[in-house]
């Protein structure tokens, strides 16, 4: 039997090379990988620095004077009211005008029978006229006491005496006549009318009603003059500086939505009321058409003067803290400054600084928390249309 023979040296060499070529591209992949592997690590460590950068909205500050009103509550008044009692007690007659009539000045309103007031005028006409009774007598007994003084035929003190009791019922006359006549005056309050003209807005009465003469009680009759308006308004104490008399305002009220009536102040309390911090101020309304009422709530508007130029930023962009009042700008290298801020007037949504920050300086909208000087910061977006180069944040990261 012939021994195998032996394997031919090409086929060594061929299986040795082939392991080198697939050790080298075991190795070439290796290495890719791991090359692969850091760049990605470092890319996402770049992305993740980049990230930890906070985002911020940045614009330049408004510099438009703003216009800002003042709305307070007030209510409406007659500008002439007049609450109508009886002088007189009795029974009311008669009613001639119910409530929402227009009445003129002197216009009957009610009568009222007072039988008691009658009673007293009967009897002071007869102790008038027995007054004046003895008054004449006394006078005719004088002048013949005159015409018997010559002839010695009376005395002088019975002259004197004579003369007494005539000025004593001369007296007693005109103190009658004085009591008629202020019963007369009385009587003419058995009539109710009205004082001035205007609108009745309150009759408390009806026919066969007791009457009882003062103010106890309501009142029988209120008569309003409702062609001008009286608005009391409470202002608050920091801003009566900037509502002088003869200031304009508008007032709405709930019955008539998205209308508005002129007013004017007329008059200022210029004292401020301790309990509310707050100074009462009346305004007139023209209310010739008739179409506000008395007694009705009403929203008062005042337009505040306001500035050509001022520096407005949003109230958001306020940072309050324990060293005070800040407003967060960002510089060229976007940077975060912190500007310590004084406000001038509060507009709602934004308000008007005082000092502290000048119109070309960067404001962040709404800080984050936290926020402090020197910190980076990338901005988003900006309304003066600056924006910060899109690598500055990750180049200083870096």
């Amino acid at each position: 039997m012939q021994p195998d023979p032996a394997p031919p040296v090409l086929s060594r060499r061929k299986l040795a090379f082939a392991g080198l070529v697939a050790a080298a591209v075991a190795a070439t992949i290796v290495v890719m990988g791991i090359t692969s592997r850091r760049a990605a690590d470092a890319k996402l460590g770049d992305w993740t620095e980049t990230q930890a950068v906070p985002v911020v909205a940045a614009a330049l500050p408004d510099t438009h004077g703003k216009r800002a009103t003042l709305d307070l509550p007030g209510r409406l008044e007659a500008y002439t009211q007049a609450q109508l009692y009886a002088r007189v007690s009795g029974y009311l007659k008669d009613w001639k005008a119910d409530i929402g009539t227009p009445v003129k000045a002197g216009q009957l309103l009610a009568d009222i029978d007072a039988p008691d007031l009658d009673q007293q005028i009967m009897e002071a006409r007869a102790a008038l006229a027995s007054a004046q009774a003895n008054l004449t007598l006394a006078q005719a007994t004088l002048q013949r006491g005159q015409t018997l003084i010559h002839s010695g035929a009376i005395s002088k003190a019975d002259l004197d005496q004579r003369a007494a009791d005539a000025a004593n019922k001369d007296g007693l006359a005109k103190a009658a006549q004085a009591n008629l006549d202020r019963l007369r005056v009385l009587e003419q309050y058995k009539r109710i009318t009205a004082p001035f003209d205007g609108l009745v807005t309150v009759r408390s009465t009806d026919i066969g009603a007791l009457i009882n003469a003062g103010a106890a009680g309501p009142p029988l009759f209120v008569v309003s003059d409702t062609k001008k308006l009286r608005v009391y308004v409470n202002v608050p104490q920091n801003y009566v500086p900037s509502i002088q008399i003869g200031t304009k305002a508008n007032i709405s009220v709930p019955e008539y939505p998205g209308k508005t009536f002129p007013a004017i102040v007329q008059a200022s309390a210029q004292a401020v009321d301790v309990a509310s911090g707050t100074t009462r101020m009346l305004l007139i309304v023209d209310n010739a058409r008739g179409q506000l009422m008395t007694g009705d709530f009403t929203n008062v508007s005042f337009e505040l003067p306001h500035p050509e130029i001022a520096i407005n930023v949003p109230a958001s962009a306020l940072i309050f803290n324990q060293g005070g009042l800040f407003v967060a700008t960002v510089s060229g290298d976007s940077r975060v400054h912190l500007k310590p801020v004084t406000i001038s007037r509060d507009l709602g949504k934004e308000v008007e600084i005082g000092s502290g920050l000048s119109v070309d300086e960067r404001v962040i909208e709404s800080p984050p928390d936290g926020i402090a000087s020197g910190d980076l910061v990338r901005i988003a977006r900006s309304k003066d249309g600056t924006r910060a180069p899109k690598d500055t944040a990750a180049a200083e990261s870096r």
